[in-house]
């Protein structure tokens, strides 16, 4: 009885601290190109990533809130990019690695795989691909210090 209970209170400790680890990733952070922040958070399990601010919120020719305008679905143009959810159902798989997820582009309107990699806690790669991991690009965003 006590190897069993050991062994469950090991098994549970071991979840907490995977559970824990995956959660590294919750926070705000900002692409390479510096135009945006994008704020990660778990929800039920998975990750996703929304836009919260942009350098430029709004265009330049009307003084609206920029829109999906490059968006091949017609119908998400009229949606403002600001809270757009551009990161989508990232799973972790263990030693400071996301996957099975998804990230838009807006400035291309292109949905691409992606994968993303923990460098440490303050510096995520993020690698979007289409097909093979080989062909594709990375980024390098930095965790913003939100107080």
């Amino acid at each position: 009885m006590k190897k069993i209970l050991a062994s469950l209170t090991f098994l549970f400790v071991c979840a907490f601290a995977f559970a824990q680890e995956a959660d590294d990733l919750v926070g705000v952070w900002e692409p390479g190109h510096g135009k945006a922040r994008v704020k990660i958070d778990n929800i039920d399990g998975k990750y996703y990533g929304r836009i919260v601010w942009l350098k430029e919120p709004n265009d330049p020719e009307t003084g609206k809130p920029k829109l999906d305008a490059n968006n091949p679905d017609q119908s998400m143009r009229n949606v403002p990019l600001r809270g757009y959810r551009m990161l989508k159902d990232f799973e972790y798989k263990g030693k400071g690695v996301w996957e099975e997820g998804t990230i838009y582009d807006p400035e291309s309107g292109n949905t691409y795989s992606s994968v993303i990699t923990m460098k440490d806690e303050n510096t995520l790669d993020i690698r979007g691909y289409v097909g093979v991991k080989t062909f594709g690009r990375s980024d390098t965003w930095r965790r913003l210090q939100v107080k």
